[in-house]
């Protein structure tokens, strides 16, 4: 993988790693693991640089949490960027709306978690999110329509949250 490659890669490779540790600090921490990883094993043959991105950060967070557990450290807490609004009672709106969503994304299971965060975040299809995470496309099915309609019984919505 070259350096261009990299560089390219890595907004959304950071995207993922926040929405697997809910931590600026930690996803900085585990994307450069990443990264370090993708400089020290290249791609294999036949598998797109994305999609063997996303699965050496998502075994690197699994072997970190894993480790977590163990040595039973605190949760981190979740980080959200500030939104730059004019209008006060608009920023007021969006962080309410914003302390929400990020709420109902802590009470799913990892799994769910993972799955929303490569189809409706990273817009990989259910095909790319299944070789990402090595299991079935069905499975990635019943995973999101499972988060969607969690996160939308937490937010009261009517009907699930959609994703394309």
């Amino acid at each position: 993988m070259t350096k261009a490659d990299l560089q390219l890669l890595l907004p959304a490779l950071r995207r993922f790693a926040y929405s697997l540790t809910g931590s600026r600090a930690d996803a900085d921490d585990l994307t450069q693991n990443t990264l370090v990883r993708l400089l020290d094993y290249p791609t294999p043959d036949g598998v797109p640089a994305a999609q063997w991105a996303f699965r050496i950060c998502r075994n690197l967070w699994i072997d970190e949490y894993r480790a977590r557990r163990v040595r039973q450290t605190a949760q981190p807490q979740v980080e959200y960027e500030t939104l730059t609004e004019t209008d006060g009672e608009a920023q007021l709106l969006n962080d309410i709306q914003l302390t929400q969503v990020g709420k109902a994304l802590d009470t799913l299971p990892p799994e769910q978690r993972e799955v929303l965060s490569l189809v409706a975040v990273e817009g990989m299809s259910y095909q790319e999110a299944a070789s990402v995470l090595a299991i079935p496309a069905g499975t990635i099915m019943s995973r999101l329509a499972r988060a969607r309609l969690a996160i939308a019984n937490k937010l009261k919505l009517p009907g699930g949250l959609t994703c394309n």
